[in-house]
C-alpha cells in the first residue's frame, strides 16, 4: 500500500474520531452520548496545551501526560501529527486540495513555495509562551525568603544569563545584544523601585485561542454542532457564535487563497512541532544528486518546505506527497541528512523575537491594569461551579468549550469582551438561554475540563454535605430583585415565580404579604347583597379578579375588613367568604390585591440562577444573579464575618 494512502486512511481515521468525540460530548446513557469516551484525549495529546499550561501553572494535570507520547513520536518520526493526526489540519489539506486540484503544475509549484510569512507563526508561539510562563517570574522575585530587594537581585542575575543566551542566538553582534539586554534590566529595576514585584508579572493561557485543537473543539461545539441540532428537538444556542464561526470559516476558506494557510502561517502548535521537528532522527530528503530539478515534488507540498532545494525541515509537515511526485526516485524518508542540504531553524529576526517576547511578557500586566480580575471585577461574569479563583482559571483556561458542550441545561456560554480581553471565549453562565438554571445534582462540567480549571467537584462539595457541611454548599453568586421591575414590587400584579422554583431548602427566596389598592379600585356601592356588590361604575374588566388574590376592602360600622372576591362582572362582584358582607349604598370601597413580595436570603442563596431563568419578565429580568458572594473569591463576600 502507498504511503500517500495509508496517511490518507490516518487522517480520515482521526477526523472522523475528533467528530464523534464533540458529538459524544453529551450527557446521557444512550451509545452516541457520554459512557466513558475519552473525549479529551485531542487536547491532552496536543503538547502546547501541555507545555503552556505547565508554564502557566508551573504543574502538570495528569491527563496532558500523553503529550509526551506526542512528542517522543515527533522528536523519532518528525513533525507527524500535522498531516497524520490533526483533524484541522485534515480539513485544511481536504479544502486545499479542492481549490488547486484543476491548476496547472506551475501554478501549484507556485502556491507551495516557502514564503516569509511562514515565521509569523513562531512569533506568535512566543508571544504566547511568554504571556504564559510571566508568573515564573515572580517565583524568581520569592526566591529568597523574607528578603525582597535580595530576591530581586538573584532573580536579575538568572535572567540576564537566560537573556544573554538567548540574545546571542538571535543577534549575532554581542556588543548590541549587550546593549539591549542592560537596557530591558534598566527599565525592569526601574519599575521594580516604584510597583512592587508581583505586580510586574501575570500569567495567563492564551493559547486556545489559535490552537488548532482548542479552536476546532470551540468552533464545532459552538457553531457547527448547534447548526445540526437546529433539525432536532434539542436546539442549542451560544452567544457569540458568529465571531466563533466567522474565524472558523475564514480560517477554512483561505485554503482557496494559499493551500494550508493557517497550518503555514498562524497555528502556534504547528510552530512548536517545527522546532521539536528539527531536532527528529527520520526526515525527508534527498538520497543522491541525480536530481532533474524537475519541481514536481514541490507541486503538492504542504508545508512549502521547498523539498527541491535546500528542505526547511521545521515547515515539512510529513505529508509524504514528495516521496509520491518524485520521478527520480531520489526524494526519501531516511535517518541521513539531504544531501541536498538542510535548513534547521525558522527564519526569525531579532527584531520580531524581542517584540513577540517583549509584548508576551507584557501583555497580561497591561490587559489588567482595567482591574477586571482585582475590584473593578465585572458582576455579571458568573463562573461555573467548580471553577478556580480568576488568576489561576485565567491561567488554565483553553477556551476550549468543552464544558459549554457538555452541559445539560445550555447555560455555560463563551464569554465576549465582558470579562476583557484575556477572557474572551471563555465559560461564563447565562441563564437566560437554556432550559433551566445550574441543577443542583449537575456537576459535568467540573469533569469535563481538561486543564481542571473548573476543578473536579462531587456533589456533597457542592451542595454542602457531610464533610462540607461547615464549608456550605458552592455559591456561584448571588440573586438580586430589581424591584422596579418585579411584577408585584413595581406593578402590582401578583406573581411568585422566582420563590416556587427556588430548589434549595430552606428557601432562598421568601415573601413578604402587603396588600394595596389597585389603580382605580375605589369604587361606589349601588347595592349590596349577602355576598355580591353591585357598584355605580360599570368599567370592571371581567373575571379581572378571579385569581384568589383579589379582595374588596370596606369601612363601616363593624370596622375595616377584607372579604376575597371569587368572580366579578363589569359592575359587579362576588365575594369568597362565607361571612356577611355589609355596604350601604353610596358608601365607598377599595378593591385591594395581595402582593407576596419577594426577598433575597444572602446566606441561603447559591446564584443557581433557577429563579433568572423562570422569571416571566421577557427581557431583563427582574430578579438576576451576579458575581457577588460567590465561593471562588472571597474578597467578593457581601456579609461581613467574623474573625
Amino acid at each position: 500500500m502507498r504511503i500517500v494512502t495509508v496517511r490518507r486512511i490516518s487522517q480520515v481515521f482521526f477526523f472522523l474520531l475528533f467528530i464523534w468525540f464533540c458529538i459524544v460530548t453529551t450527557i446521557g446513557v444512550q451509545w452516541w452520548q457520554l459512557r466513558g469516551w475519552p473525549v479529551n484525549w485531542f487536547l491532552q495529546l496536543d503538547p502546547l496545551v501541555a507545555v503552556a499550561s505547565m508554564l502557566s501553572t508551573q504543574s502538570l494535570y495528569r491527563g496532558l501526560l500523553w503529550a509526551l507520547v506526542t512528542v517522543a513520536l515527533t522528536i523519532l518520526l518528525g513533525r507527524f501529527f500535522c498531516s497524520w493526526v490533526c483533524p484541522f489540519g485534515t480539513l485544511h489539506h481536504f479544502v486545499g486540495y479542492l481549490s488547486k486540484r484543476r491548476k496547472r503544475i506551475s501554478a501549484k509549484i507556485a502556491l507551495n513555495q516557502y514564503h516569509p510569512g511562514q515565521s509569523i507563526k513562531y512569533y506568535l508561539l512566543i508571544f504566547l509562551l511568554t504571556a504564559a510562563a510571566s508568573s515564573l517570574l515572580g517565583r524568581l522575585f520569592r526566591i529568597v525568603p523574607n528578603r525582597p530587594k535580595l530576591s530581586m537581585v538573584v532573580a536579575i542575575i538568572i535572567l540576564t544569563g537566560l537573556a544573554l543566551l538567548s540574545l546571542l542566538k538571535v543577534v549575532p553582534n554581542p556588543k548590541k545584544a549587550m546593549t539591549i539586554l542592560f537596557s530591558l534590566i534598566g527599565l525592569w529595576l526601574g519599575l521594580g523601585l516604584i510597583l512592587p514585584a508581583e505586580n510586574l508579572v501575570a500569567a495567563s493561557l492564551q493559547t486556545g485561542l489559535l490552537d488548532p485543537i482548542p479552536l476546532f473543539h470551540r468552533s464545532i461545539n459552538l457553531t457547527l454542532l448547534p447548526l445540526a441540532e437546529r433539525l432536532s428537538a434539542s436546539q442549542r444556542y451560544y452567544q457569540g457564535s458568529l465571531l466563533i464561526g466567522t474565524i472558523f470559516l475564514t480560517a477554512v476558506f483561505l485554503n482557496f487563497k494559499v493551500p494550508r494557510f493557517y497550518c503555514r502561517f498562524i497555528c502556534p502548535l504547528g510552530a512548536l512541532f517545527g522546532v521539536l521537528g528539527t531536532f527528529s532522527l527520520w526526515r525527508i530528503g534527498k538520497s543522491g544528486d541525480k536530481c532533474s530539478q524537475c519541481q514536481l515534488c514541490d507541486t503538492d507540498c504542504e508545508g512549502a518546505c521547498q523539498p527541491t532545494d535546500k528542505i526547511r525541515l521545521s515547515e515539512c509537515v510529513l505529508c509524504m506527497n514528495c516521496l509520491e511526485s518524485c520521478q527520480d526516485g531520489i526524494v526519501s524518508y531516511r535517518t541521513a541528512p539531504s544531501e541536498a542540504g538542510e535548513i534547521t531553524l525558522p527564519d526569525l529576526s531579532r527584531r520580531g523575537f524581542l517584540a513577540s517576547f517583549l509584548s508576551g511578557a507584557m501583555a497580561i500586566p497591561v490587559v489588567r491594569l482595567g482591574g477586571l480580575v482585582g475590584p473593578n471585577f465585572p458582576p455579571s461574569v458568573i463562573r461555573p461551579p467548580g471553577a478556580l479563583a480568576d488568576p489561576d482559571f485565567l491561567a488554565r483556561c483553553l477556551k476550549c468549550g468543552q464544558c459549554m458542550r457538555i452541559c445539560p441545561t445550555n447555560i455555560i456560554h463563551p464569554a465576549g469582551l465582558e470579562s476583557g480581553l484575556e477572557g474572551l471565549w471563555s465559560p461564563i453562565l447565562n441563564f437566560r438561554i437554556g432550559t433551566s438554571g445550574c441543577q443542583l445534582n449537575c456537576i459535568a462540567c467540573s469533569h469535563i475540563c481538561p486543564t481542571a480549571a473548573i476543578r473536579p467537584i462531587t456533589l456533597e462539595e457542592k451542595l454542602g454535605r457531610k464533610e462540607y457541611a461547615q464549608a456550605g454548599p458552592i455559591r456561584l453568586g448571588t440573586a438580586f430583585v430589581d424591584r422596579g421591575r418585579c411584577l408585584p414590587w413595581a406593578m402590582d400584579r401578583p406573581c411568585i415565580v422566582c420563590q416556587e422554583n427556588c430548589p434549595v431548602s430552606p428557601k432562598a427566596i421568601f415573601t413578604r404579604e402587603h396588600f394595596s389598592t389597585i389603580r382605580g379600585g375605589v369604587l361606589t356601592i349601588l347595592k349590596a347583597a349577602k355576598q355580591t356588590l353591585e357598584f355605580v361604575e360599570s368599567d370592571l374588566q371581567p373575571d379581572q379578579f378571579s385569581t384568589g388574590d383579589y379582595y374588596i376592602k370596606t369601612a363601616d360600622r363593624h370596622g375595616k375588613q377584607l372579604f376575597r372576591i371569587s368572580a366579578n362582572t363589569s359592575d359587579r362582584v362576588t365575594i369568597a367568604d362565607n361571612k356577611p358582607l355589609y355596604g350601604e349604598p353610596g358608601s365607598k370601597v377599595e378593591i385591594q390585591v395581595r402582593l407576596q413580595l419577594p426577598h433575597v436570603d444572602l446566606n441561603l442563596c447559591i446564584g443557581c440562577g433557577i429563579c433568572e431563568h423562570e422569571c416571566p419578565v421577557s427581557g431583563k429580568r427582574a430578579i438576576r444573579v451576579t458575581a457577588e458572594n460567590e465561593s471562588r473569591n472571597p474578597g467578593r463576600s457581601l456579609l461581613l464575618r467574623s474573625s
